[in-house]
């Protein structure tokens, strides 16, 4: 079994979509292994998300995901990693399949209300991120 880490950004939470997400993990075979509900400073968001510094839109994506709480999960399966990104759909909404997470509730590009790791390396440094070993079960 492959872990990846699963975060409901703040627009997720704000809009009541926990929940709902959840249960579309769940019912495509995901077992959650660590879940939480957390604020992150603007810190602790700019050290997530240093892959992207030298980007436009880091300030912004900065911004956003500081602006609320965000759930953070470890989610475990056959191919995790590549199962989580078919389930959140495109980056951007409008390119996402119908039925996907994405598809079904974002809003843009940037405000795309999940986020998930893109590749054994980055699951295992997000993982590590939000939880300690003793957390995930």
């Amino acid at each position: 079994m492959e872990q990846t880490l699963s975060i409901i950004k703040p627009d997720g939470v704000k809009k009541g979509l926990t929940g709902k997400i959840i249960l579309m993990f769940e019912e495509n075979g995901f077992e959650i292994k660590a879940i939480k509900k957390v604020q992150l400073t603007k810190k602790e968001a700019e050290e997530f998300y240093y892959v992207h510094k030298d980007r436009p839109f880091f300030d912004s994506l900065i911004s956003f995901m500081t602006e609320g709480a965000i759930v953070p999960m470890v989610l475990s399966a056959e191919s995790a990693i590549s199962k989580n990104r078919e389930i959140m759909g495109a980056t951007n909404p409008k390119d996402a399949k119908e039925g996907t997470i994405r598809k079904m509730f974002a809003e843009s590009i940037e405000r795309n209300i999940v986020h998930g790791s893109d590749s054994p390396e980055s699951s295992k440094s997000e993982i590590s991120f939000f939880f300690n070993i003793l957390e995930i079960l």
